[in-house]
């Protein structure tokens, strides 16, 4: 094999940073020409000044100088023309035109929406924990920030002020934690400007947010989705009838009847409800180890026989999150708890929850098999 069939061949195992693809594939190499083993290369950026430019050009490098007989290397950068970026566009999306992958009956992708019956009672830090859970078991998870007037997911990400690299109308999801992550937020132009948006446009940002975004293949997406039982709850059933839901909840019992909404409209409208999460349950007094329920307690019960009672099936209480200052403090810091303090009683439950969710229950009922007459 000649050398520049062996330094061809080096190109095909380096992928972009962003895409996972390999950059043969993705049409990315221009030019490849060596001469007593100098060799000149050419890589087309797919847009003009791309954040991962500087790790390209060390991957490329080093796979090029691995190879034996190759002295040195003139590595330089170009930009993709409109045809050049369509092609990319095209080997990410397999061929297809714009669509939620997710939603396809070959999607092996648990999506779950995070739902809670009002504000205030911690979803986003739940969905947030959640999900670096999930990713500390080795899955590969996305966050879909739909809270479109809430969005706080960023700033419990770390993620503040971050934009994601765009290319015309595909974009990439920004990564904390090892979980890919979209929000609203990241495309306003001032975080503070807000989303005075009605119920139809609602339903078209969704639809893009899921739509447009290069997730890659992901094991579980999880949306964020505003309180109550408005727009977007109904919009995730429609765009994405397989999607399971997850209902959030507070220790107060008062809360039971709120939450019960949010699981109602789910079950309306066909999703499967698969569990109930109590957060800010009972904590011990940190000076003398009295369990204190400071937002009372049994909610997270009271929810789950409502939810069961209403679906005709069981509806399990997956567990209760100790009230944990450390939670709001992780948030407003930008790092989740069980990244934070994995060892935490709240860290504990949460990577339980996760175990559970992780593990199907043994009936398949309502479960979609990912298979295809």
């Amino acid at each position: 094999m000649s050398l520049i069939d062996l330094l061809s061949n080096a190109l095909t195992t380096v992928q972009d940073p962003e895409l996972h693809r390999s950059i043969t594939d993705l049409g990315m190499v221009e030019d490849l020409s060596e001469s007593n083993g100098a060799v000149t290369v050419k890589i087309l950026l797919t847009i003009s000044g791309c954040p991962m430019q500087d790790r390209l050009r060390s991957d490329v490098t080093n796979a090029l100088t691995a190879i034996e007989g190759v002295k040195s290397v003139d590595l330089s950068f170009g930009t993709m023309s409109q045809e050049q970026r369509d092609h990319v566009k095209s080997v990410v999306r397999n061929g297809r035109e714009k669509t939620i992958t997710f939603a396809q009956p070959e999607s092996l992708t648990r999506v779950i929406g995070i739902a809670s019956g009002k504000g205030g009672v911690g979803k986003s830090s739940v969905t947030a924990n959640l999900a670096v859970a999930f990713a500390k078991k080795g899955l590969q998870v996305g966050i879909l920030d739909a809270d479109v007037y809430g969005h706080s997911i960023p700033r419990l990400m770390g993620l503040m002020g971050q934009r994601p690299t765009a290319i015309d109308q595909l974009f990439i999801p920004l990564e904390s934690f090892g979980v890919k992550v979209v929000s609203m937020e990241m495309f306003k132009p001032e975080r503070s400007d807000p989303v005075a948006y009605r119920g139809p446009l609602l339903h078209r940002v969704l639809e893009q947010l899921l739509s447009d975004a290069h997730w890659g293949d992901l094991d579980v997406l999880l949306i964020d989705l505003p309180p109550g039982t408005g727009d977007l709850a109904i919009s995730l059933g429609q765009l994405i009838p397989n999607s399971e839901i997850v209902v959030v909840t507070t220790p107060q019992v008062a809360a039971a009847e709120v939450a019960e909404r949010a699981g109602r409209i789910a079950h309306q409208i066909h999703q499967r409800v698969i569990g109930v999460i109590e957060n800010m349950s009972e904590f011990p007094c940190p000076k003398c180890g009295e369990a204190i329920s400071l937002f009372g307690s049994g909610g997270g019960e009271e929810t789950s026989k409502r939810l069961s009672a209403l679906v005709g099936s069981d509806v399990p209480l997956l567990g209760k999150i100790a009230f944990n200052p450390e939670l709001r403090t992780g948030g407003d810091e930008g790092i989740p708890l069980v990244q934070a303090a994995p060892e935490s009683i709240s860290g504990q439950m949460i990577l339980e929850i996760a175990e559970k969710l992780v593990k199907r229950s043994k009936s398949l009922l309502g479960v979609r098999l990912g298979i295809t007459p």
